[in-house]
């Protein structure tokens, strides 16, 4: 199984800005949540069908849901998060998303 956290950042009017506070600030604190498998940053990412292109799509996983939870609540999970309000300071939001996937093979 693999739990994702997916969050989707609309276009900043300062890329350069959220770029730099990104890599320098926020990156550096998501990757300290405690149980993180894997990080995955994807750029300019377009909809199939339609619908604007996202900026930036973060892609974080963990084992289980209880683990994403309690990366969450703790320490690391609240500095992520109080950053993550400074991200959206410099750029919308789109969307946020939790996903649990189970192997079908």
């Amino acid at each position: 199984m693999t739990v994702r956290f997916l969050a989707l950042y609309e276009t900043p009017a300062d890329p350069e800005t959220f770029d730099r506070h990104y890599r320098e600030v926020h990156l550096p604190l998501g990757r300290r949540l405690p149980g993180l498998r894997r990080y995955v940053v994807g750029r300019d990412v377009a909809a199939v069908r339609g619908g604007a292109p996202c900026y930036l799509v973060a892609e974080l996983q963990w084992d289980t849901m209880d683990e994403l939870r309690a990366a969450f609540a703790s320490p690391e999970g609240r500095a992520t998060a109080a950053d993550a309000a400074r991200l959206q300071e410099l750029t919308a939001v789109r969307s946020m998303i939790f996903t649990v996937d189970a192997s079908v093979m």
